[in-house]
């Protein structure tokens, strides 16, 4: 059974920094594209990160410049680093393959910028 256990979130003030991990159990990273999605209250699901087995990374206009997908594949951990923090970008945070291919979510990672 493939779980996604994400971690790293927080109370975090505007400007602040946060690094977010995703740990997965039952497959091995490395042979997925993977990605970090984003849930705002009250809104759709959405992904603003990715990062293909070969590294290549892409994000969403909203978080170009200031957030970095990163793996570790060694040890089945992929990361989100997130910079100038800005009030909208509080969600829970989920990890999963990108594009989906029916893995179940995890719980996610709470992710609240406020002064």
């Amino acid at each position: 059974q493939v779980q996604f256990v994400e971690s790293g979130g927080g109370l975090v003030q505007p400007g602040g920094s946060l690094r977010l991990s995703c740990a997965a159990s039952g497959t091995s990273l490395r042979i997925f594209s993977m990605g970090w999605y984003r849930q705002p209250p009250g809104k759709q699901r959405e992904l603003v990160a990715s990062i293909t087995p070969a590294r290549t990374t892409n994000y969403a206009d909203s978080v170009k410049g200031r957030f970095t997908i990163d793996r570790d594949n060694a040890l089945n951990t992929m990361y989100l680093q997130m910079n100038t923090l800005k009030a909208e970008d509080t969600a829970l945070y989920y990890c999963n393959t990108a594009p989906g291919i029916g893995y179940s979510w995890g719980q996610g990672t709470q992710v609240t910028v406020s002064s």
